[in-house]
């Protein structure tokens, strides 16, 4: 009986690694053949970024620009204090638990990392206005044509709720943050970052065919030099 068992234990366990191993094989293969490769590029319009903490990734444009001026469409209003220098937005997606109760990682739990994984969860956009000096590390380059930025804006509206940007009451992680109802769920292959990946191809920004880690957004892109 202890045998069955152990020789139990053993096979999850190879079946659980080779399956992390597929998983995380798959998405480094992916990295090396992007999408939009070779295509023509276009002439930049715009300062944009996508910025990393090395596991989430947020698309940044600059609040206002002749294709959209994102202050009407997450006022001032819904945020605490918004910095009087800000220049730029950050938009992210990602799993409505994990985003509500994990301010910081010290607050990440197994049960909370596993939850997202599986799914089951809302999503929501987390939006935040930041200053210049916030580019000044893990950011990279976004070079977008109009063309490609107002394909960008289009998507990231998008995934509003129900085309709304309606805020969660009383959601902040800080004074220049708020959380929106989103569309979609968050699961093991649909993750922040594959919806940052996936409005870049949709834009023609050349990415990963496949982004469920932050290297693989970032892989094609110029870093931001201190």
């Amino acid at each position: 009986m202890i045998k069955r068992w152990l020789r139990r234990i053993a096979f999850t366990l190879l079946g659980f690694t080779l399956a992390v191993g597929l998983y995380v094989g798959a998405a480094c293969a992916l990295m090396l053949w992007p999408a939009k490769a070779g295509a023509p590029a276009q002439p930049p319009a715009l300062e944009a970024w996508v910025l990393s903490n090395g596991i989430h990734t947020d698309l940044v444009f600059p609040i206002r620009s002749a294709t959209i001026d994102w202050q009407q469409l997450f006022p001032f209003a819904h945020f605490r204090a918004v910095p009087p220098d800000a220049e730029f937005i950050a938009i992210g997606w990602g799993d409505r638990e994990f985003y509500l109760h994990t301010p910081t990682w010290a607050d990440l739990t197994a049960s909370r990392a596993l939850g997202a994984l599986l799914g089951g969860n809302r999503a929501l956009l987390h939006v935040t206005y930041l200053t210049r000096a916030s580019l000044r590390r893990n950011a990279f380059h976004l070079p977008l044509s109009q063309a490609q930025y107002a394909q960008l804006a289009g998507y990231v509206q998008a995934t509003l709720a129900s085309g709304r940007a309606t805020p969660v009451a009383d959601a902040h992680y800080g004074n220049d943050d708020a959380f929106y109802e989103a569309e979609g769920g968050y699961h093991l292959f649909e993750t922040c970052n594959t919806w940052t990946g996936r409005g870049l191809r949709q834009a023609g920004v050349t990415v990963s065919r496949w982004t469920p880690f932050d290297f693989n957004v970032t892989w094609h892109l110029q870093p931001v030099r201190p």
